[in-house]
């Protein structure tokens, strides 16, 4: 029998319906009985009892909103009746213990990855183009053009030929709604690549290196070393225009001190002592290729799963995100972390309400109280621009019911599971240590993404209940679906469907099980996630204003 409503932990005075509840129907839940008195649309919660104003409203065991005024029992949960609210936070002596799962399944697996001169483990081998500043991005678009179509690394074709049927069709005075189109299908992506085991070349273009303030190119270089430096990239071109204010000096002294050994095949040019612009992109083209020939010599080897560093995401987030996929998700997490491996997560508007859990599982005080600072910080800028964290939730969110951002963030921070956390980093710090790391990020889809690669991500989950067309350039990002409906309706973006736990087929267990089968086998090369067979490389560097 399928379970039609959820208590998600023993203190919650909310119901979670699993499925459309009708108004006026009677639903039992241990023993007692609700008559609702709204429509409860699958996601969305009801009232455990009468609740009157200012009456705190408990959700995963903490905090998430308070009564606006008296609801009944069996009465939805809406933004009219619910506000955000959230418990303060604070550091104090913890012990926390931690119960680790059984690994056995997986103790002295490997993935067959690239394995770095410093001893990272890659889980992708490209070639990557950065521009110092905006103005180089044409110049990007050209030579992705001609790369991307001669070595093999296009994706478009599909469409241009879907482009020319049309053309076609409309010379011959054919019916366009009526045109015939099924016969276009997708080639394989790897077919046709020159550099077998080159996986991709990418491109950075951004709209930042000059323009914007001092601060806003000082962090954009750390980003761009970051990247650089990222363990899935084997060789670099730099374009620089000359008068920008972030110079080709900055960025190498951000790289040295990223990586002092820095040996990978780096390119610089810079436009304005080239001779022209053609002569600029033939020798950017030219000394590129010689690269990927060398890169190309590279081969995967196995490696022990510890050497995966993994980022867990979430966007397009609905009322199913902190039942199935995140605490999926966090279950691999644990799963990685047990085996050795490093797990980050980050997008700090959206721990709003876990805070006080994170910093009791903290191991360091030092990290703790940066963890404090960093999240007050973040939380006094909102509010001095006029917004706020509890402004997060989209009315996307909200629709699919995570009506305050306690809720949602409570929600997105199961992702991280249960082990200790063993570090906090800011945005574009380096992961050192293995384990559970905070990484302050925005929770805006693509600047976390970019922050976690930033970070070392290797490997991204991504879960999502509404659907997001997200990636990464340099890191695989696998997306997550929390229901059946979202991967039946938009399976060409979804690579792991969560909806079995909703529907009582599988434990949060077994699908943390599965995911990180998954997550070996696209580490390993077997498996390719569909952001990236789809060239889905967001890229938005945070500019450290307030984005939530």
């Amino acid at each position: 029998m399928i379970t039609r409503i959820l208590k998600i932990h023993p203190n919650d005075n909310v119901l979670v319906a699993l499925q459309d509840l009708t108004k006026g129907e009677t639903v039992i839940y241990d023993g007692h009985e609700y008559v609702l008195t709204d429509n409860i649309h699958a996601k969305h919660k009801f009232f455990m009892q009468d609740m009157n104003v200012g009456d705190p409203i408990i959700m995963y065991g903490v905090l998430v909103g308070k009564a606006q005024h008296f609801i009944p029992k069996g009465g939805l949960m809406d933004t009219e009746n619910t506000k955000h609210a959230s418990e303060p936070y604070e550091f104090r002596p913890y012990h926390y213990e931690w119960h680790a799962p059984d690994v056995s399944k997986f103790e002295g697996r490997t993935f067959n990855g690239y394995v770095r001169n410093d001893g990272r483990v890659g889980t992708a081998n490209y070639w990557l183009f950065i521009p110092t500043v905006f103005c180089e991005n044409r110049n990007l678009d050209v030579i992705r053009e001609a790369l991307h179509n001669e070595l093999g690394y296009a994706v478009t074709d599909k469409y241009k030929t879907y482009a020319h049927h049309l053309v076609e069709a409309y010379k011959h005075g054919e019916n366009l709604e009526e045109a015939e189109t099924s016969s276009i299908g997708q080639a394989n992506p790897a077919a046709n690549r020159i550099f077998k085991n080159v996986d991709g070349i990418k491109f950075l273009n951004h709209q930042g290196g000059c323009g914007g303030t001092r601060q806003d190119a000082a962090v954009l270089s750390k980003l761009l070393a970051a990247y650089a430096d990222h363990p899935n990239v084997a060789g670099v071109t730099v374009l620089s225009l000359g008068c920008q204010n972030l110079q080709v000096h900055d960025f190498m002294e951000d790289l040295k001190h990223r990586s002092p050994n820095f040996d990978k095949p780096l390119f610089i040019f810079e436009q304005q002592q080239s001779q022209s612009e053609e002569q600029l992109i033939k020798e950017a083209i030219r000394k590129t290729f010689i690269g990927l020939t060398e890169i190309n010599k590279i081969e995967r080897q196995p490696a022990p799963i510890s050497k995966l560093v993994l980022g867990v995401k979430c966007g397009g987030s609905d009322g199913f995100s902190g039942i199935s996929a995140n605490p999926a998700v966090g279950y691999t997490s644990d799963l990685l972390v047990a085996l050795g491996g490093t797990v980050l997560l980050a997008e700090f508007p959206e721990l709003c309400g876990a805070e006080q859990q994170l910093i009791d599982r903290t191991k360091d005080e030092t990290a703790a109280r940066k963890f404090i600072q960093l999240m007050t910080a973040y939380s006094n800028a909102a509010e001095n621009a006029g917004s706020g964290f509890y402004m997060n939730p989209s009315p996307g969110n909200i629709k699919d019911g995570l009506i305050t951002d306690a809720i949602k963030s409570t929600g997105a921070a199961k992702k991280g599971g249960t082990s200790p956390v063993e570090d906090v980093l800011d945005y574009t710090e380096p992961a050192t240590k293995a384990g559970l790391n905070l990484v302050c990020t925005p929770g805006n889809d693509v600047e976390a993404t970019t922050g976690k690669a930033a970070s070392g991500a290797t490997l991204i989950l991504f879960t999502t209940g509404l659907g997001t067309p997200t990636g990464n350039p340099v890191c695989p990002t696998i997306k997550v679906a929390t229901n059946n409906a979202l991967t039946k309706r938009m399976g060409d973006i979804i690579d792991i469907n969560c909806g079995p736990v909703i529907e009582g087929e599988k434990t949060i267990e077994e699908m943390g099980e599965d995911i990180l089968e998954y997550c070996i086998k696209a580490a390993s090369g077997e498996v390719t996630p569909k952001a990236v067979l789809l060239n889905q490389d967001d890229f938005i560097p945070w500019k450290r204003g307030v984005s939530l």
